[in-house]
């Protein structure tokens, strides 16, 4: 899937975007939306989602055909429009939120195959924390062998996760009850769900989860074998999973009636698919599972190691972290990654609830480098940069970037100010690597601007420690 040169092919690029939005959650969709809501608030809630979340993969499609110059994707896009801190923090939260997904992704390999083994229970018994430690490192040096060997391996998984879900959808296809769909489309017999707008924000919030892995090409911008390649590999992978996604939350629920959906255990997909074939759709769930997060693990080490590359590539990151073994992969990067997820693999040993919500945390810290690619959006269209002869286009633009930095405003505000809070709590600590960054090259530190914002995360971040000291804040 790519050239003599090393380069990444259109193929290699979807397979990215799809292999690392693709991961555990889609097997947990059944159970996670008909938790949050009744079927009415599930179609609306994904109308908003694929026209909100379809924006955002046109943004991320026009600045890597407007911006070719710019490589790292949702860091290059923060540092060029709002300046080094924002273009840090970007790659920052961006990386944070990378590598404990990968932690999580572990934990849910190895607990669904302790639906098989045992021994490896919940995925955070001693024997299921040196497993996925012996995988981790598996996983770490087959990606020192070559970024084009691990996308390529990452294609081949790619492929293999998507048969059983395509099976899933046929085989529901034809079970599906129109009468059981339709039984209580508004979740009137299930008040806990609340209001129809309760609903909607509830299961939205899920959504999120499933998508992120949008930015995944853009990410790999400077490693593409066309530019223009980025932007089309976004889109296709974008449709490609909405589809699945939709398929399989809404043929669910006319297999099972919401309230049945709700007390599911995850993976719940394969409680779906055993209830209408037997115990063999089970096995071919958990399999496709199993295959999935290994494929999601592989893409997401590699967009670990290149969004922190990328940033030490122009000074915002320490040099150490720009360093490339003679296969051209950032070592550093990825020994810095890994040692991160090895560590809190160990942690969850002791403290599942902390990791649980950790996992939401990382998800809300991706919220951040969303609206900063969305808002760049909107500031070249009103500056009408790069589009000089094209006025009809700058207003298209203007209004799609528009749409997506109001979603992504929104997703903040539905995500609330408690991981807000906790998410200063992470930013905070990385002044210390943007500062060794800027005083290798002989700069200030900040701006005049950028002191106000980093004044501003200190105190979310003390306010957050001293929530979780007095309790009034929780993990």
């Amino acid at each position: 899937m790519s050239d003599s040169s090393g380069k990444l092919k259109l193929g290699a690029l979807v397979a990215l975007v799809v292999g690392s939005m693709i991961g555990g959650g889609i097997f947990s969709l059944p159970q996670n939306m008909a938790a949050s809501a009744g079927v009415g608030a599930v179609l609306i809630g994904w109308a908003i989602t694929a026209v909100g979340m379809l924006t955002l993969a046109f943004v991320f499609q026009t600045l890597a055909n407007r911006k070719p110059d710019l490589d790292g994707g949702v860091y290059a896009y923060a540092k060029a429009g709002f300046g080094d801190y924002m273009g840090f923090s970007s790659a920052w939260g961006y990386w944070i939120s990378a590598w404990l997904g990968n932690v999580g992704y572990f934990v849910l390999l190895f607990s669904t195959l302790g639906y098989f083994f045992p021994i490896f229970g919940e995925g955070n018994t001693p024997a299921a924390i040196i497993g996925a430690s012996v995988l981790l490192w598996a996983v770490h040096f087959l990606v020192l062998r070559g970024i084009k060997e691990a996308a390529f391996i990452n294609l081949v998984t790619t492929i293999a996760k998507v048969v059983p879900l395509v099976l899933f959808a046929l085989i529901c296809l034809f079970a599906f009850k129109l009468d059981i769909f339709t039984a209580d489309i508004w979740g009137l017999g299930t008040p806990e769900l609340g209001s129809v707008m309760n609903q909607v924000r509830n299961m939205m919030l899920v959504t999120v989860w499933v998508f992120i892995g949008i930015e995944g090409a853009s990410i790999f911008s400077a490693r593409a074998e066309k530019r223009s390649d980025v932007g089309k590999a976004t889109v296709i992978g974008f449709v490609t999973v909405l589809l699945f996604l939709v398929l399989v939350n809404v043929l669910s629920l006319g297999i099972m009636t919401q309230p049945e959906l709700a007390k599911l255990q995850n993976p719940s997909m394969a409680a779906v698919l055993e209830h209408v074939v037997g115990h063999w759709g089970a096995v071919l769930i958990s399999v496709g599972l199993v295959i999935s997060l290994l494929g999601a693990l592989l893409s997401w080490v590699l967009l670990c190691a290149e969004i922190m590359f990328a940033a030490a590539k122009d000074h915002t990151m320490p040099e150490f972290l720009r360093r490339e073994n003679a296969k051209q992969v950032p070592a550093n990067a990825l020994w810095l990654t890994n040692a991160m997820v090895q560590i809190f693999l160990v942690i969850t040993l002791f403290s599942e609830s902390t990791y649980l919500s950790l996992i939401y945390l990382a998800t809300s810290m991706i919220l951040v480098p969303y609206l900063w690619s969305a808002a760049y959006a909107v500031l070249l269209a009103v500056r009408s940069e790069t589009y000089e002869q094209a006025l009809a286009e700058r207003r298209k633009d203007l209004i799609i970037g528009g749409i997506a930095l109001v979603y992504a405003i929104w997703l903040l505000y539905a995500g609330g100010v408690k991981y807000l809070l906790l998410s200063a709590l992470l930013y905070a600590p990385g002044a210390i690597l943007f500062a060794k960054a800027k005083r290798e090259v002989g700069q200030p530190v900040f701006t005049n601007v950028e002191k106000l914002i980093f004044a501003a995360v200190v105190i979310g971040a003390l306010v957050a420690a001293f929530g979780l000291y007095d309790g009034f804040l929780t993990l």
